[in-house]
C-alpha cells in the first residue's frame, strides 16, 4: 500500500522512474500506477492536477509552475526584487587587501583582457551592436555558472571525505551556479549563438573548469576573492548595459522589447515586462554574488556561512 512509501510519518519524495519501480515491484493499486504512467520518458515533473488528495503523494514545497514549459520544474532559492531594492544597485569594488586578493585581482584583469578582445566589447555608451551586447553577456554568464558549481562540488565532497558537516556553504554555491545558469537560458532566448561561439565556449569551459577546480583545492579563500572581482566586472558591465538602453544607444530597442517569459517566470516580472527590467534584476543578481563571495574569502573553510 501507498503508507508503506511513509517513513517515520513524513512524505518520502520520490523520483517518477522510482516510482514506476515501485508500482511494478510492490504491485501497488492500479490508481497509483496509472499516476506513476503519467510520466513521460523524457522525465518531466509532476503535474499539479496528478497529486490527489487519495494518493497521499506531495508536491516537493519549492515546485513552481513554468508558464513557458508548461511543466513543473524544481529551482533552488533565488531571491525576487522588489523596484526598490533594483533601483539601489550599485557598482561597488572592494580594494585588494594581502597577496591573495592582489593575485585574484590581477587573475580578472588578465581575463578581462581576453573576453573584452574575444566577444568585441568596448567599455562605451552607444558602441556596441546588439549582436556585440549578447555575445559578451551569453559568454560572460557560461563563465559565471562555473565557479559555484565547482566549489559546491569540491566541498561537497570534502564533507563526505571528513565525514564532517559542511555549515552551509554548498547550498548557498549551488544556489548561484543555477542562477547564472538561468541568466544564460533568458538571454539564450534573443539569440541563438553559432557553431564558432559554441566551440569557444566550450574550450573557454573545459580550461576554466580545470582551472578553477585545481585553485580551488589550493586557495579556497582566493578563488571567493576572485569570483567576487569577477561579479564586480559583471555588475559594471550590466550597468553600461543599461545606460546604453536609456541613452538611446544600438540597443534602446530592449526598452520597449518584451521580456522573454522564462525571465518573467523566474524573476516574477509583471506581464510588460522588458529585455530591460530583466538587465536589470541579472544585475542585482551579480551584486548578490559579488557581496555573497567577498563575505566567503574572508572566512576559513570550517567556519559557519552566514549567509545560510
Amino acid at each position: 500500500m501507498l503508507s508503506q512509501l511513509v517513513f517515520y510519518r513524513k512524505p518520502f519524495y520520490l523520483a517518477p522512474a522510482v516510482l514506476r519501480n515501485l508500482c511494478i515491484i510492490r504491485r501497488l493499486p492500479s490508481s497509483l500506477s496509472g499516476f506513476a504512467g503519467r510520466f513521460s520518458s523524457t522525465g518531466s515533473h509532476f503535474n499539479a492536477s496528478s497529486a490527489t488528495a487519495g494518493t497521499q503523494v506531495t508536491l516537493h514545497p519549492k515546485t513552481v509552475f513554468d508558464l513557458e514549459l508548461k511543466n513543473h520544474d524544481h529551482l533552488l532559492y533565488h531571491p525576487v526584487y522588489n523596484k526598490e531594492e533594483i533601483d539601489e544597485t550599485k557598482y561597488t569594488h572592494r580594494e585588494t587587501q594581502g597577496i591573495r586578493d592582489q593575485i585574484a585581482f590581477s587573475a580578472i584583469r588578465l581575463m578581462h583582457f581576453g573576453f573584452d578582445y574575444a566577444t568585441g566589447y568596448v567599455d562605451k555608451i552607444g558602441v556596441m551592436t546588439e549582436t556585440q551586447w549578447l555575445n559578451r553577456i551569453i559568454f560572460l554568464e557560461t563563465v559565471a555558472g562555473v565557479p559555484g558549481m565547482v566549489a559546491g562540488m569540491a566541498r561537497h565532497m570534502r564533507s563526505l571525505r571528513t565525514l564532517g558537516r559542511d555549515n552551509g556553504w554548498i547550498n548557498t554555491l549551488l544556489q548561484e551556479a543555477e542562477n547564472e545558469r538561468m541568466h544564460l537560458l533568458t538571454f539564450m532566448k534573443l539569440k541563438n549563438p553559432d557553431l564558432l561561439f559554441r566551440i569557444f565556449v566550450l574550450f573557454a569551459q573545459g580550461i576554466f573548469f580545470n582551472a578553477y577546480f585545481f585553485a580551488y583545492l589550493l586557495s579556497p579563500k582566493t578563488c571567493h576573492r576572485f569570483v567576487g572581482y569577477l561579479e564586480e566586472s559583471a555588475v559594471h558591465t550590466y550597468t553600461l548595459c543599461l545606460k546604453d538602453i536609456e541613452g538611446g544607444g544600438k540597443i534602446a530597442h530592449w526598452g520597449s522589447h518584451a521580456a522573454p517569459e522564462i525571465a518573467k517566470f523566474y524573476w516574477r516580472l509583471g506581464d510588460r515586462a522588458t529585455v530591460k527590467d530583466v538587465v536589470a534584476v541579472v544585475r542585482a543578481d551579480e551584486a548578490n554574488h559579488r557581496d555573497t563571495n567577498h563575505v566567503l574569502a574572508s572566512l576559513d573553510a570550517s567556519d559557519k556561512n552566514p549567509l545560510a
